[in-house]
């Protein structure tokens, strides 16, 4: 997909043709110009010479969870990135930001990611490249189109900026995605319907608390401690809990919006009592959200058993924490990101 040269084509069109490719492009879902049937047919022809819109694209799904779908999208460069839709039926935490009975879209900013966390799947393939703005909305329409196809009429509920990379590493990029997927007049998804997801970078923090959308801001912490959390992620050597910390505070101060602290459950690394109760001590702030998140196992670490999980959880709840544990979907299908591509790599190592 590439409407590099929209602009150019429709210079000498009416102002109305704006008007009627975005609904075509961004509220039908079109996947090929003749499906614009109410625009002249050489124009179809111009723009399906000039803006493709094919997506390439591989979906990966189990039989076993109809729930979590992976999409391998190739860009026009030949690299590859990964997208996660999350089809949440039932019902879940109202605490929680994640909507129950919805459709979920995660999105990757970044092809690989440089930070190398110890736990991921991106970071140990390394950082390739920054997404445009087009290729984060890529994602979201990718899935538009897929859900389009589906007798139940379901459309995008939510999109997270949860998978490969580090979004406020490519920050300029990333809010320019937001705003347009938060435009009426493209794909109108409501600013409380989207989510980031940092290690910390205070620096995008403070950035987005100036802007003017309400979206959620999630922090991924996955250790009570900096001794620990440098083990996990070694950026936090430059970011410190109390910096972390004094950023989403002024972030909070300034929109009045909750934040929510992901900590994913490693076996043996980070889950024990007195890891549960550090973290209580840290988390006893108003609008701060503990989201426990059973881990993907991607390499040496694996996940904590879900008795661990709910002993965990249980002492957060004795200390007055709110604390949810997210649902784990898509494991059958590598949905820890990078996995796929990872794969792929692989089978085609001069790729």
């Amino acid at each position: 997909m590439n409407l590099a040269e929209l602009s150019s084509v429709l210079a000498a069109e009416p102002k109305f043709r704006y008007a009627q490719i975005n609904k075509a492009l961004f509220q039908d879902y079109i996947s090929a110009w003749d499906e614009a049937s109410n625009l002249p047919k050489n124009l179809r022809d111009k723009l399906t010479a000039a803006c493709p819109l094919e997506i390439e694209a591989q979906v990966f799904k189990t039989a076993g969870d109809s729930r979590s779908i992976k999409a391998l999208i190739t860009l026009a460069d030949g690299e590859a990135i990964e997208t996660v839709l999350i089809r949440q039926h039932g019902s879940q935490s109202k605490a929680s930001p994640d909507v129950s009975g919805r459709n979920t879209v995660c999105v990757s900013s970044q092809v690989g990611c440089p930070l190398g966390c110890a736990f991921c799947a991106t970071g140990a393939a390394g950082f390739r490249r920054n997404l445009t703005a087009e290729e984060i909305v890529e994602q979201v329409i990718f899935w538009a189109r897929f859900l389009k196809t589906d007798k139940r009429a379901e459309k995008i509920d939510n999109v997270v900026f949860m998978g490969m990379g580090e979004p406020f590493l490519n920050y300029a990029e990333f809010i320019k995605a937001v705003k347009f997927l938060n435009n009426p007049e493209t794909l109108n998804i409501g600013a409380r319907r989207l989510s980031v997801s940092t290690v910390g970078l205070t620096e995008g923090i403070k950035r987005l608390s100036g802007e003017k959308i309400q979206m959620n801001l999630a922090i991924s912490l996955h250790a009570p401690n900096d001794a620990l959390r440098r083990d996990l992620i070694p950026v936090a050597q430059k970011y410190p809990l109390r910096e972390i910390f004094r950023a989403v505070d002024d972030y909070i101060r300034k929109t009045g919006r909750r934040v929510m602290f992901e900590y994913l459950m490693i076996k043996g690394v980070n889950d024990r009592d007195q890891e549960a109760e550090e973290l209580a001590e840290l988390m006893k702030k108003p609008l701060y959200l503990v989201n426990l998140i059973p881990y993907n196992a991607t390499g040496k670490f694996r996940p904590s058993d879900r008795a661990r999980i709910d002993a965990f959880k249980k002492i957060l709840d004795k200390q007055g924490v709110p604390a949810t544990v997210r649902l784990s979907f898509g494991a059958a299908i590598g949905a820890a990101c990078g996995q796929l591509r990872g794969k792929l790599k692989k089978l085609n190592p001069s790729g």
